[in-house]
Parts: structure tokens; sequence; C-alpha cells
């Protein structure tokens, strides 16, 4: 985020991650806290828009039910989702949400939002990436990416907008 908003010379709009433990994107949410104390850079809080790789999102279940904790019904069906996503990276079944300063509270704060990606969006997201920049993505960057491309599809950007997009 620093690095971004050192070469934009503003804090962006918005910012997209997949999320796995959420820990990135608090650590996006805490940068931009300070660089709003710093001053030098806006005073404008990114919303926070953070991607989960279906069958398996147990944050953004909870998120939608306002609740900070994670709840898994069935122990072996979320294994089961877990092993059934392409961005195996994402598939942490006990990451820092619901705790004091985690990702329910940086969600809460910058008035964010969790996306549902499946497996194919995330793999056409990493093709046309592939295709249009030249190189291959991580498949949660690919995730991350699909989530935007949704976003933009239904209308919920604003034109003008500045977006950093996390790509690994």
């Amino acid at each position: 985020v620093l690095s971004a908003v050192t070469t934009i010379g503003h804090i962006p709009s918005f910012y997209f991650q997949a999320v796995g433990s959420g820990t990135g994107a608090i650590a996006a949410w805490e940068a931009n806290m300070r660089l709003i104390r710093d001053g030098r850079f806006g005073n404008r809080k990114m919303q926070l828009v953070v991607s989960q790789n279906l069958p398996f999102a147990p944050m953004a279940d909870a998120w939608d039910k306002g609740s900070r904790v994670l709840y898994f019904e069935d122990e072996s069906r979320a294994r089961s989702d877990a092993n059934a996503i392409w961005a195996r990276v994402l598939s942490n079944r006990k990451p820092p949400y619901g705790i004091a300063g985690g990702l329910f509270d940086a969600l809460t704060d910058t008035g964010g939002i969790i996306c549902r990606i499946r497996n194919e969006e995330g793999q056409k997201a990493a093709a046309l990436f592939e295709e249009l920049e030249g190189n291959d993505i991580h498949p949660a960057a690919a995730i991350a990416l699909a989530s935007l491309i949704q976003r933009v599809q239904q209308g919920l950007l604003p034109a003008n907008e500045t977006i950093m997009l996390n790509i690994t």
C-alpha cells in the first residue's frame, strides 16, 4: 500500500485482495490508517474488497450474517470444500477474522465486502491477465482479479476511482 500510494500520490478508493487468513487485508487497512495520520496522501479510507474461493468461503458466510464467529456445521464438509478450491492458499480454517483488530473489524471500519469467486472465474481471470499483461499470476491473485472483474461487470465501481489490486 505504501509503495502504491507514494507512486500515485494519494490513497486509492478501493483495495482488492483474496483472503485465506485475512492478514494481508488487515495490514492494508492498518497501512491506510497510518497514511491518513501522516496526512500527505489524503484522508480516504480504502474500501476493502476481499475475496474467497468457492466452495470454501467461511469468512464470507460469517460476514453475511454479521457474525464475528466462523461456524462449520459439518467439519468433513469444510475439509472437502477447502480441498475443492483452486487457490489452495485461501483454505485457512482458523483465520484471525473475528478477533479484535481482525478482518471483521477492518471490513466494518471501511464499509468493506467479501466476494465469492468460483474456480472457473479465477481461472478465466488468470488467463485474461496473462493474455493482456504477459505474466502468469498466482491463483489467489486471480481470485482477487475475478472479484474486480465481477464488480465492474455489475456496475458496482464508480468511474474514475483509483483501485488497488493486490497481484502476486
